[in-house]
């Protein structure tokens, strides 16, 4: 049986078409656009206001791991519409198909939903999950870096001048974008310590990273042994996301909302959240994975 994905089109959901692949799991993905042919892949055209997209995705599916959500924008109310009532509506639509289980891609800014709008609707859409009555898992991925990204790709182009603008001082856990959709296609059959779970996976490294650790590690990654990394406080931060809409209008990847989320000192992984290691556990340590993605972007000309 198919297994349904929302997100496909996007970072993650490229990565998780990627293992799917790899795993020869059939999927049915949703797209906004006519796509390319692809081995293994049913696309589905339409979006999560779209029901009978939704109806056709999940008919006859045996999971579905929602990825798909808008993650930025300078409408902090098109959160609600994008990730609460989409949400909302796939879990509608996938329970009238009898799907038997839901993993739904969340943030670990749900933790804090009052510090940004995005964070709220997270939290949100958790709550929906949560009331579904599916064998549902919410998973909470740290940053999430890797090849084609383009959120992390900012703090690699300022590395390569050597200058790395960090937010105040404080800590943040790391995943590859390929553990993390190896990840979630092993919570797909579901289970103890994994049903029921809001799950917090990483790349393995306990307590995350101080944020200056990280800037120092993107350098290394660009074969610079050291950066500069100062910390920004809140005021200045708010000032850049202002010039940021200024200079990049809607395509602006510091916002205001981003600014909230930034300056919390914690976005570490739990360790009472960690994926069973008998479910999954992560092979790319951040030193491989940087480098490997640094190399990506020259490849691909963006450095």
């Amino acid at each position: 049986m198919s297994l349904a994905v929302t997100g496909t089109t996007g970072f993650v959901g490229q990565a998780l078409l990627d293992a799917a692949a790899r795993a020869r799991m059939p999927v049915r993905a949703l797209t906004r656009r006519p796509q390319e042919r692809r081995e293994g892949v049913e696309w589905i055209e339409g979006d999560l206001s779209n029901r009978s997209a939704l109806a056709e995705l999940t008919s006859g599916t045996r999971a579905v791991i929602h990825i798909a959500g808008l993650t930025n924008t300078p409408d902090p109310q098109r959160f609600e519409q994008a990730n609460v009532a989409g949400t909302a509506s796939l879990i509608e639509v996938a329970r009238s198909a009898e799907v038997e289980r839901f993993v739904f891609v969340s943030s670990l800014s749900a933790r804090e939903p009052k510090l940004s709008a995005y964070g709220a609707s997270k939290a949100r859409a958790e709550e929906h999950v949560a009331a579904s009555g599916l064998d549902w898992t919410i998973v909470r991925p740290p940053a999430v870096y890797g090849p084609r990204d383009r959120d992390m790709f900012e703090l690699f182009r300022a590395a390569r001048a050597g200058v790395v603008p960090m937010p105040p001082r404080g800590r943040a856990s790391l995943i590859h974008v390929d553990d993390l959709a190896e990840c979630l296609l092993a919570l797909v059959p579901g289970g103890e310590g994994v049903s029921g779970a809001i799950l917090e996976p990483d790349d393995g490294r306990p307590g995350g990273y101080a944020h200056r650790e990280l800037a120092q590690a993107i350098g290394r990654a660009l074969g610079r042994e050291r950066v500069f990394a100062p910390h920004l406080p809140a005021g200045v931060l708010a000032l850049a996301a202002r010039a940021d809409r200024l200079l990049r209008g809607d395509e602006a990847k510091l916002t205001p909302d981003r600014v909230g989320y930034m300056c919390h000192p914690d976005w570490a992984a739990r360790s009472d959240r960690r994926v069973p290691d008998a479910v999954w556990h992560p092979r790319i340590v951040a030193e491989e994975g940087l480098a490997a993605t640094a190399a990506w972007y020259r490849a691909a000309g963006w450095l």
